[in-house]
């Protein structure tokens, strides 16, 4: 692929993950967006309904997810890479959602710090963040 093209769709998925983050109000069920942004040791768990949080945060998972495999993709142009983000999604996902439905299930204020920083994991591209440095590190290494 020319320069050209490749910078301009990075900069469209990124653009797009962008996206996500800016309209997450209006894009996604989700009440511990205002339960985390305020005081939130000091208050009790926000109402919800498990099923529609859970349906929206996996939504938004997937969103991210696909994005940052397309960002994987036009960056290392390596198959293999993709299989094994894949791989390493599906697992994080996996993880991740039976220890944060404890949390929602559970909600205890000492668990809240921790509950944060799960679902982060949940719904921003963080693994994305975590695997471009160790792939660029890979591929240079070999």
């Amino acid at each position: 692929m020319p320069k050209l093209i490749t910078y301009t769709l990075l900069f469209v998925l990124f653009g797009l993950l962008i996206l996500i983050r800016i309209f997450e109000n209006e894009l996604f069920y989700d009440p511990y967006l205002m339960f985390f942004q305020n005081d939130y040791l000091y208050v009790d768990s926000p109402r919800r309904e498990v099923l529609k949080l859970v349906s929206f945060t996996t939504l938004r998972y997937v969103l991210n997810s696909v994005i940052s495999l397309g960002v994987l993709y036009v960056i290392f142009k390596d198959k293999s890479i993709i299989k094994f983000s894949i791989v390493i999604f599906v697992l994080a996902y996996t993880i991740l959602l039976l220890i944060y439905l404890y949390f929602v299930i559970n909600p205890r204020q000492e668990d809240y710090y921790l509950f944060f920083n799960v679902r982060r994991f949940l719904i921003q591209p963080i693994i994305l963040l975590l695997l471009l440095p160790a792939f660029y590190y890979h591929k240079f290494r070999s």
